[in-house]
């Protein structure tokens, strides 16, 4: 997004002459740079972080249902043939008259009730609400017209914070009555009480030509047409110096020219013409002309009869349905999106010739090949685009369906059915759409899609982490793939996609996110944009002949994919659409684009947001010199030539990486870990805050939203967190969440500082004790007894009572006791009266939180009311860490879908760090706690500040990482100061970046020194030391470790999760050997490169321990004289060969009983291993 600068607008007031900022105040030129940053929250005031889902949904439902609705507003239903020839063949139809989606709701004893958000994530349900139609239907002989209004045909997910949810445009006081957070942004679903987001899928842009060369070096183009009818591909290439069209529907390659001439363009004069008079073309085009010569080819009709003999046919085709098959296959699939009039294929036929013109100047001119990873070629597809694909799919079979049952009723009753909408059946567009966004699996075979991992669960683990999820663009390719291409940084991405935020490994560079200001569009009426470009210039094609079309210094206007006309004067054009655009005039989307390399064709491109801040789409970019800051003339570029201002450099990143202080004066890759830390990292997140309905109770959870209460503790920001009023399944919560000292504006911008993942820890750069090396970090153990670090984890456990029928069901039972009321069970401690944990109980691991008894016979009832003897006890036990102490939080009680009774215990467990545990620092240096040392040992200045940690300082030559120093800078200017610091990206010019010189003299001011560095004395020998340590406040997150296993075990998964040794314990049954896995006391694999070291060590007998005496060993019975394994009488005491039929030459060893058991598996397959033995 890009600010007019001065010299391009022409309106406007002194900037300086307003006081605030506000929207309509922004029309002023901007006098200083640091002006420009009013601009951000403006927008993201009117956008949001999130706007685009959001419009993307509301499109859908107030848009995009009405159209496929009305493009398939007709079902009709045929009696038996002979009552039709009686009734002058009567139809029976229904017509969809109207269509609007209703208010969130669930009915409850034939009783419609309102549902909200945060009721269907405690009870499991689905926030869904009704599709409303109003039909129009005939019945009987005399073709009585009955209509019925507001008549239910599905229900919808519907996506919170759009136009049909209850909290669309609530003020914070409405939205905390409704238990929401007011910074949540909304823009994902909820499903069966799961929050789900359906991710940004990246595509190549539909309805334009693509030049590219296909796998065997042959050059192509193609066209992805995509309309509300039909989607398709058409491929034009050539091959061995001759064109062909490649179409799914024809069995063989047909020659472009007999596809002209099919399509009534029947003169080859007429054909080179229109793709150019340049003699290069003519000469590429001449082998294909001379091939349909050969053919004998040279009227319509011929061309038709040669393209119906390649047609695919199903095998039961006859020959009359052959016949026109190739006309209709040119008209409806051919080039889809070119629309044909009263049988007019010359539209189809320009643009055939522009297809064929582009693949002529990329052979003649390898620059004006397209670059399919080039931004501005790709498309995205949001969550509205997504659902209305499956939404019509779901509609059409539910039509089909209808049709069908009302034929076999017809047919058996042979009388007219009474109501067709009794043949309608909601279940289908509900279970639908509810299963696509549950499990993200869009299998549309209409559409020919078949994609995986659409929706995600939305992650809670911290607000960051939820924010980048709706940011996160997936790619179209498989992640597997090798190319490199895909993943390099593009220069096109500037301003458009996230440069740092993308994961490492297979899906490096593919997965990317939105910068902090982009912005996907949504659809916009094309009529009048149309009749405005004829009005302002652009000549019908229709109205022109070929020579006309490629005249000199022409341009062809090229309109979301179709050719609209030819412009004489470019320039004025785009000129003009730009000044309706800055006006208002035009829609406030659109984007215009000249390519200067494509021999002049103009297309409307997507269109963007405008006002008097401009929106400049990729494409758009190429004709624009951008800058960022007020330009002086420097670098051979005049002030005149420049076109726009970004808004703020640092609005290239995207969220997540905006979070980063100075993230330029670091190595790029850090600034990547950093940001894939909050979402997905080799599994790691930041604990932290996710949301203000933490609080349970909700006038705390008001106060705290509106006040946002913070205290300080010493130097430290702390935020006063309550406990949690969520029930989510996993929920991490840092104790003592702080805002950062070093702050960003997108910081402020996002809401990450009222909702903190980090603390804010004096750090001291030195080497100490031996256990800092490797990035390790050494912590002070006060400091750790203060809160540094802990943290709470909320696991929710749920328990189902089930129905069975003829009022049988689980029961609930009280807690087993004896004569004196003592516990018959120890493992029942925490349970109260009514066989429920009770909230405050300490849990310890295999007790019981839930008494629950099912009926033994539940499917043989015998109508007896049934007695204790006829329950059995099924409890839930909790399972967790043992040595460790747990807490009953909260229990919940409600009914799901199925009213079925569900009982919900949320466990909280409290967790302080320990050795091994893992923590990071905003720029991607990652490291486990080395040792716990007591503040008495730990060094101290004159002040007696004693830090937090102490980190080696070979963490920085190799990383790079200046950014972390100039944060510790900074972050002790403020704590002295008492204001906050920024180091937003690129900001020093703007003021968003307080400058290294300024710290230093804020530092000096205080009396510190301008480098950092402090005087410090040794806590074990009280004498200074040797060197002044760089010392200061830095912010610290706390990771967790190996998310994969979460849901295998409780709890965070940190060095007491993951900490594991056993000498000896369970065994397979099959193969006898150890277990495998902490989670069943397993052993510790020696696995084959472990193996291959101690080979190489000579360590024979450490192998043959391992490998066999501490793994399986087993006794065998081998004869020496077959090779075969025999076995041991127990009762004659001697050992037999049942080859031999004797024991005379047995002869006892041990080997793995897995040996054992492969040589078993391979006799039973007739193959015969044998054992040859020597004296040992």
């Amino acid at each position: 997004m890009t600010v007019l600068t001065e010299d391009d607008h022409e309106c406007g007031k002194d900037a300086e002459a307003v006081p605030a900022p506000s929207y309509t105040s922004l029309a002023a030129p901007v006098s200083k740079p640091v002006d420009k940053f009013a601009l951000l929250p403006a927008f993201l005031k009117v956008r949001g972080l999130v706007k685009e889902h959001i419009d993307s949904f509301n499109y859908f439902v107030t848009k995009g249902i009405k159209n496929i609705i009305e493009a398939n507003s007709r079902i009709e239903a045929r009696n038996d043939p002979s009552i039709y020839l009686r009734h002058a063949r009567q139809f029976i139809r229904q017509v969809y008259l109207d269509v609007h989606v209703g208010t969130p709701s669930v009915q409850v004893d034939y009783k419609v009730e309102d549902i909200t958000p945060h009721f269907c994530r405690l009870t499991d349900r689905t926030y869904s609400a009704p599709i409303y139609v109003d039909i129009e239907y005939t019945v009987g002989k005399q073709h009585e017209l009955k209509r019925k209004k507001n008549f239910i045909i599905g229900y919808t997910p519907i996506m919170l914070r759009s136009r049909p949810c209850i909290l669309y445009g609530k003020d914070e006081v409405e939205l905390a009555r409704h238990g929401e957070c007011p910074l949540d942004p909304g823009g994902y679903f909820i499903v069966k009480g799961t929050e789900k987001v359906i991710l940004i899928q990246e595509q190549l842009s539909k309805n334009r030509i693509i030049i590219d060369t296909d796998n065997k070096g042959r050059v192509n183009a193609s066209v992805t047409s995509s309309t509300h009818e039909i989607k398709s591909k058409t491929v034009i290439v050539m091959d061995k110096e001759k064109i062909y069209l490649s179409l799914n529907q024809f069995s063989k390659m047909i020659p472009i020219i007999v596809v002209m001439k099919a399509m009534g363009m029947e003169s080859d004069q007429e054909i080179v013409q229109m793709v150019g008079r340049d003699p290069r073309y003519g000469d590429l085009l001449f082998p294909s002309i001379q091939e349909c010569a050969s053919e004998r080819i040279y009227t319509q009709q011929q061309a038709l009869q040669y393209m119906d003999d390649k047609v695919t046919y199903p095998v039961s085709g006859t020959q009359k349905d052959k016949e026109g098959r190739s006309n209709s296959i040119l008209r409806d699939v051919f080039i889809a999106h070119v629309p044909v009039n009263n049988g007019n294929f010359r539209s189809k036929c320009i643009y055939t010739a522009v297809m064929l013109r582009r693949m002529m100047d990329a052979i003649v001119n390898a620059d004006t090949f397209d670059d399919k990873d080039y931004v501005g070629n790709k498309r995205l597809e949001l969550s509205g685009q997504l659902i209305s694909l499956l939404f019509e799919d779901l509609f059409k079979t539910m039509n089909t369906q209808a049709v069908e049952r009302m034929n076999k009723i017809s047919d058996k009753t042979h009388s007219s059915p009474l109501d067709f909408s009794q043949y309608i059946l909601q279940d289908t567009i509900t279970t639908g759409l509810e299963r696509a966004v549950s499990t993200g699996n869009w299998d549309i075979k209409r559409f020919r899609m078949h994609r995986k991992g659409v929706s995600q669960v939305l992650s809670r683990l911290s607000f960051m982490a939820s924010l980048g999820y709706m940011t996160r663009i997936t790619p179209q390719f498989e992640k597997t793939r090798k190319t490199s291409g895909p993943r390099a940084l593009q220069p096109s991405q500037w301003g458009m996609l996230c440069p740092c935020d993308t994961p490492e490994g297979e899906a490096c560079g593919l997965t990317k996110n939105l910068a902090l200001l982009s912005h996907v569009t949504t659809d916009q009426e094309e009529g009048p944009l149309m009749n405005l470009c004829y009005s302002l210039g652009v000549e019908d094609l229709s109205l022109l002949s070929g020579e006309e079309i490629h005249a000199p210094g022409s341009f062809l206007v090229m309109f979301n994919g179709l050719i609209l006309g030819k412009h004489r004067q470019p320039q004025r054009f785009a000129n003009a659409m730009r000044n309706l655009r800055r006006s208002g005039k035009i829609g406030e989307f659109v984007s215009i684009f000249v390519n200067e390399k494509q021999d002049g064709i103009r297309s409307f491109d997507d269109f963007l947001r405008d006002g008097l801040i401009e929106y400049l789409d990729v494409n758009e970019e190429n004709n624009a010199l951008i800058a960022l800051y007020e330009h002086v003339d420097q670098d051979n570029v005049e002030r005149s030539s420049i076109t726009h201002i970004e808004i703020e450099p640092l609005s290239i990143l995207g969220v997540v990486s905006g979070l980063i202080p100075y993230p330029h004066h670091n190595q790029s890759p850090r600034n990547t870990y950093q940001a894939r830390m909050h979402i997905c990292a080799m599994g790691k997140q930041a604990m932290g805050n996710i949301a203000y309905n933490q609080a349970r109770n909700h006038m705390i959870f008001l106060y705290l939203m509106l006040h946002c209460f913070f205290s300080f503790q010493g130097e430290n920001n702390v935020l006063i967190v309550l406990q949690l009023f969520r029930a989510d399944s996993l929920l991490y919560l840092l104790v003592y969440a702080q805002r950062p000292l070093l702050t960003t504006k997108t910081i402020e911008l996002a809401g990450y500082d009222k909702l903190g993942a980090g603390q804010n820890a004096t750090v001291a750069v030195m080497g100490y004790s031996g256990y800092d090396i490797e990035d390790a970090i050494v912590m002070n153990k006060s400091s750790l007894d203060r809160g540094f670090g802990r943290c709470i984890a909320m696991k929710k456990y749920t328990v189902l009572k089930d129905n069975y029928g003829d009022g049988v069901s689980d029961r609930i039972a009280k807690p087993q006791r004896d004569k004196d009321g003592a516990l018959l069970k120890q493992n029942m401690r925490a349970l109260d009266e009514d066989g429920i944990a009770a909230p405050g109980q300490i849990i310890r691991n295999h007790d019981i939180y839930v008494y629950k008894q099912t009926p033994r016979n539940a499917g043989k009832r015998t109508g007896a009311p049934l007695t204790d003897r006829d329950y059995k006890d099924s409890p839930a036990f909790y399972k967790g860490v043992d040595g460790e102490t747990t807490v009953v939080d909260r229990v919940m009680l409600c009914s799901d879908t199925n009213d079925k009774l569900s009982i919900k215990c949320i466990i909280r467990h409290t967790r302080r760090p320990e050795v091994g545990d893992k923590f990071s620092s905003r720029h991607g240096q990652k490291g486990v706690c080395g040792t716990i040392v007591q503040q008495e040992d730990f060094p101290f200045s004159e002040r007696g500040i004693c830090p937090d940690l102490i980190m080696n300082p070979h963490g920085f030559p190799s990383r790079m990482t200046v950014g972390k120093m100039i944060e510790l800078l900074g972050g002790k200017a403020g704590v002295s100061c008492g204001r906050f610091h920024y180091g937003s990206a690129f900001g020093e010019p703007s003021g968003n970046a307080d400058k290294v010189e300024d710290i230093s003299a804020t530092l000096v001011k205080h009396g510190f020194s301008y480098n950092g560095k402090d005087f410090l004395y040794s806590g074990i020998l009280g004498q200074p030391l040797e060197a002044y340590i760089f010392m200061g406040p830095i912010y610290y997150q706390k990771l967790k470790h190996m998310l994969e296993f979460l849901e295998l075990r409780y709890g965070i998964v940190q060095v007491l999760d993951k900490m594991h040794a056993r000498a000896s314990g369970p065994r397979v049954l099959l193969t006898r050997q150890p277990t495998e896995g902490r989670s069943r006391d397993g052993g510790l694999r020696l696995g084959e490169m472990e193996r291959d070291c101690l080979i190489a060590y000579g360590a024979s007998m450490l192998i043959f321990e391992r490998l066999l005496l501490s793994s399986d060993p087993y006794q065998v019975q081998v004869c020496r004289k077959c090779g075969l394994l025999g076995y041991y009488n127990h009762k004659l005491k001697t050992s037999y060969c049942s080859m031999c039929k004797n024991g005379e030459n047995m002869a006892k060893m041990r080997l793995p009983y897995a040996c054992k058991l492969l040589f078993q598996e391979l006799q039973a397959m007739n193959v015969v291993p044998r054992l040859k033995l020597t004296e040992g």
